[in-house]
C-alpha cells in the first residue's frame, strides 16, 4: 500500500508442511483478502506447478471460489498454465471477472527445449515470441480475450540474460513481445 501497489500476489506454497486441504487454503486466502480490504488492496492467488496442494490455476480457482471475497481473484501464469498442457477450452470453467491478472512468458531452456519441470522455469523464462509457447501464450492471451477477461497482464520474466543486456534493449524486447 506504500509504494502504491493495487495488488498482492500470492502463490501456493511449496513448503511440505502447508495446508493441503483446499478448505483451509481457502479460509487462509479469505483471512488475507478481508485483512487487504481496509487497505483497498486486491490479493491474486496463483497456483504453481511446483506447489503442495494447489498446483495449477484451476486448483487456485477452486480455493479463490471457496473463499468467495470480492477482492480475492486469480492469478493465470502462461508458463505454468502451458506446461501443464491446460486445454485452453478449461479456461471456461473460470469466472474471467475473478482473473485480476495475467502474467505473461515463454520458455526457453539452454538445449533450446521448453522444460517442464515447473520449478525450472524460473531461469529459463523469456518474453512471449521469444521461446518456444509463443504461439500458444498468443492462443491464450485471445481465448481469455474471447471469454471476457479484460483485467491487467504482466511480464514475469526471470532470465539471466536479459539482466546483462542494457535496459533499453530489454524494454524494446518487451514493447515487442
Amino acid at each position: 500500500q506504500e509504494v502504491g501497489a493495487p495488488m498482492l500476489m500470492v502463490a501456493s506454497s511449496t513448503h511440505p508442511a502447508s495446508a493441503a486441504d483446499q478448505a483451509a487454503i481457502a479460509r487462509d486466502l479469505r483471512k488475507l483478502a478481508m485483512l487487504a480490504i481496509p487497505l483497498g488492496l486486491r490479493v491474486a492467488y496463483e497456483g504453481i506447478g511446483g506447489g503442495r496442494a494447489v498446483r495449477d490455476c484451476f486448483e487456485a480457482w477452486d480455493a479463490v471460489d471457496r473463499a468467495d471475497v470480492p477482492n480475492l481473484g486469480l492469478a493465470i501464469d502462461t508458463a505454468h498454465t502451458l506446461l501443464a498442457g491446460t486445454p485452453l477450452d478449461d479456461l471456461d470453467l473460470i469466472d474471467p471477472d475473478k482473473i485480476f491478472v495475467v502474467r505473461l512468458a515463454d520458455v526457453f531452456d539452454a538445449e533450446g527445449h521448453a522444460t517442464v519441470a515447473p520449478d525450472r522455469t524460473a531461469q529459463h523464462r523469456v518474453f512471449p515470441g521469444d521461446g518456444l509457447l509463443g504461439d500458444r501464450v498468443a492462443a491464450l492471451v485471445l481465448r481469455l480475450a474471447d471469454l471476457g477477461f479484460r483485467g491487467d497482464y504482466s511480464f514475469e520474466v526471470f532470465n539471466d540474460d536479459y539482466r546483462q543486456l542494457p535496459p533499453r534493449l530489454v524494454s524494446q524486447r518487451a514493447r515487442v513481445a
